[in-house]
């Protein structure tokens, strides 16, 4: 019980973090793997491209791919890429935990996209641009005012977003609607940035899309206790 209440208050209690010297190592070897990755990937990945990229394009209007503005290192936007899956009718300057209509927009080949999150494979490109790495924090649109101001709190942006992270390991979209709480969540990583951490996330990701954990579409409910914080704190 000790060990477990000292845990939840390093969580709870993360402060602006500088990463140390090690941390800036594996930071420069990180981005050479991310671009390697990134390499190897697409062109593994050219005939699954061409596939949904068919299927998408007989599905619904508008084009197969779909960029958005995010946020990234030292706080820079970027485009973030990805296979479309909504209708081109729809709202993209919210996040889709704050659209209460998101289903409606949402194409049948979308679904099954975001399903199994093959929506995300275009940010391959991301890497390979040196924008994102495989594993990081998701990036934020610059709408969500909470989550990227306690992001910044914490200096987050020494490191590049990531396909998979921390948080999504740990509510994914459920955690979406509580920006705080997952902006902890992408502290706890900063402050743990490292291979083996960084390997933990990956094998966890896998199991996470295979059992299609925590995925859910528009306006969320609580489902998160940030009271929590206060009482590891007693």
């Amino acid at each position: 019980m000790a060990k477990e209440k000292e845990k939840k208050k390093l969580f709870c209690e993360i402060a602006p973090y500088k990463l140390k010297f090690h941390q800036k190592i594996y930071r420069m070897f990180k981005a050479f793997c991310d671009f390697l990755i990134g390499l190897i990937g697409l062109i593994i990945c050219i005939l699954p491209f061409i596939i949904i990229a068919f299927a998408i394009k007989c599905d619904s209007k508008g084009p197969v791919f779909f960029k958005q503005p995010r946020i990234g290192k030292n706080g820079k936007l970027f485009n973030c890429y990805k296979f479309r899956s909504m209708s081109i009718e729809a709202r993209h300057d919210v996040a889709g935990y704050q659209y209460a209509e998101v289903n409606n927009y949402i194409t049948k080949v979308g679904k099954f996209l975001r399903k199994t999150s093959l929506d995300e494979l275009p940010q391959l490109i991301n890497l390979l641009n040196g924008t994102m790495s495989l594993i990081g924090y998701r990036p934020s649109q610059k709408s969500e005012d909470e989550l990227n101001t306690a992001r910044e709190g914490f200096n987050l942006y020494q490191i590049r977003p990531g396909i998979s992270g921390w948080a999504q390991i740990n509510g994914r979209d459920v955690l979406a609607s509580h920006p705080t709480l997952k902006a902890k969540y992408d502290g706890y990583y900063l402050v743990h940035f490292s291979i083996l951490m960084d390997i933990k996330i990956f094998f966890m990701s896998i199991i996470k899309v295979l059992k299609r954990s925590d995925i859910e579409e528009g306006t969320l409910e609580e489902k998160f206790n940030e009271e929590e914080c206060d009482n590891a704190r007693e």
